[in-house]
């Protein structure tokens, strides 16, 4: 299984944040995004600083998929 955020970065445009505010509300740093924009994964906390500062639950920002689903 992988990891996928793609809930993450269309629930930052339904709300209409950057990627960048996103990082100053969480209190999470720039890598920990860019490392998200690949598909790594992310320690449990970095995930709830997210998902509390956006009022939301952890499944609400990720998801996990088959590897045969993952884009190469």
């Amino acid at each position: 299984m992988a990891i996928s955020y793609k809930k993450l970065w269309k629930l930052l445009i339904d709300r209409d944040l950057t990627k960048r505010e996103l990082c100053k509300i969480a209190g999470v740093s720039t890598a920990a995004i860019a490392k998200m924009g690949k598909g790594g994964n992310m320690n449990t906390d970095t995930l709830l600083k997210i998902s509390n500062s956006l009022g939301v639950n952890v499944t609400d920002i990720m998801e996990s998929i088959p590897e045969s689903e993952v884009k190469q």
